[in-house]
């Protein structure tokens, strides 16, 4: 019982195993900027190119980590991502879609 009382010293939030994940971090903050500029970008009518690519990206970097991580921060932060990445995805392809005006 003498585990239960001892404090995380990981670093990290939720980062309880103490060892470094820096290609889960990467994939992390790459899914979430991709995320955060979908889901900004898919409120204008005229950046649905940029709005659908970053979110179709985001998407398919968010999967991949998720299928890779190893700690709770990094799913909660995935899915976070994940979630900006396919709204704006979506938004993105109803306002003209991937190539939405170009072929």
């Amino acid at each position: 019982m003498a585990q239960a009382l001892r404090p995380n010293t990981a670093g990290g939030l939720f980062a309880t195993d103490g060892k470094p994940h820096p290609l889960q971090d990467a994939l992390l903050a790459v899914t979430l900027v991709l995320g955060i500029t979908s889901f900004v970008t898919a409120m204008f009518h005229s950046l649905h190119l940029l709005s659908s690519w970053t979110g179709l990206v985001g998407i398919l970097t968010g999967a991949y980590g998720q299928w890779i991580s190893e700690t709770t921060r990094e799913r909660f932060g995935l899915i976070l991502g994940l979630g900006a990445s396919g709204v704006g995805f979506f938004l993105g392809m109803a306002h003209g879609g991937l190539f939405g005006g170009l072929f």
